[in-house]
């Protein structure tokens, strides 16, 4: 049995960092964290609209955005291979965009529309979107990552 050196810096996937039993669980781990805030996301945006009355063109894009948050959590356990690396980019950029459009609202305001701090689920939104942010970059370097080393 031949010993294997573990050290910080370890290229393997079966040895490197918080992979569990193996370089292949730790994918599914960040992707299934990946659908669950791909999906707070879109079910803040739909509350907002369906019980807090947003209408007009952000009442529009906050069905949009859940939809899109539905459906990108799905492709996020259900795509395979190359489907699964176009999911994450795209889920990413999702994320990383609702995330710039409440930041873009709060500070010099999107659409005409001005955001307080102080709004109803802002500071929510903004912690699930940062979160969700870190979470789906970490997902994506994963699946590339998992992709050149099959």
């Amino acid at each position: 049995m031949a010993m294997k050196s573990e050290g910080a810096g370890s290229r393997d996937p079966d040895t490197s960092g918080g992979a569990g039993h193996g370089g292949q669980r730790s994918p599914i781990v960040w992707q299934v964290l990946s659908a669950l805030l791909l999906l707070a996301m879109g079910g803040i945006h739909l509350y907002l609209h369906v019980f807090r009355g947003a209408g007009g063109l952000i009442g529009v894009l906050f069905v949009l955005n859940a939809i899109g948050g539905l459906v990108l959590a799905i492709a996020m356990l259900t795509a395979r291979r190359r489907l699964l690396r176009l999911a994450s980019l795209l889920s990413l950029l999702f994320m990383a965009g609702t995330l710039l459009a409440l930041v873009l609202a709060l500070t010099v305001s999107l659409f005409g529309i001005r955001q307080q701090l102080g709004g109803e689920l802002v500071v929510t939104t903004l912690v699930v979107e940062s979160i969700g942010t870190i979470v789906l970059v970490v997902t994506t370097a994963q699946v590339f990552r998992m992709r050149r080393e099959a």
